[in-house]
């Protein structure tokens, strides 16, 4: 398809390969932005739970392969807020590279154009 496509619009192969290359890190970066986005309202709904959870009942964690009964509420709120805070980051790098690809994407479909 790369061939057919150099010879229809004239441009070396390399330019459509670059401009390939960077819609395959698009998808990726969309993709990893999706994860983490997921990520973090499972983290978002873990939080209210644990929040919501009267005082009186017990409040397991999983530690590998063992319910482990959590002590400190108080500690586990503010490490599930930390680990958010952190997802979040990550998501807004994500999407910032997304955004970045995204930008290169059109630039170079514009330049195949133009050419």
């Amino acid at each position: 398809m790369n061939h057919r496509l150099s010879v229809l619009t004239g441009e070396p192969m390399e330019n459509i390969d670059q401009l390939q290359l960077v819609v395959a890190e698009v998808q990726a970066a969309r993709q990893q932005v999706s994860s983490v986005r997921a990520q973090i309202q499972e983290l978002e709904g873990t939080i209210a739970a644990v929040q919501s959870q009267p005082d009186g009942l017990a409040l397991h964690r999983q530690l590998g392969g063992v319910l482990i009964e959590v002590g400190d509420r108080a500690a586990l709120i503010n490490e599930l807020n930390e680990t958010l805070t952190s997802l979040r980051t990550h998501m807004e790098r994500f999407a910032e590279r997304e955004k970045q690809l995204i930008e290169t994407y059109d630039e170079l479909k514009q330049s195949l154009q133009g050419a």
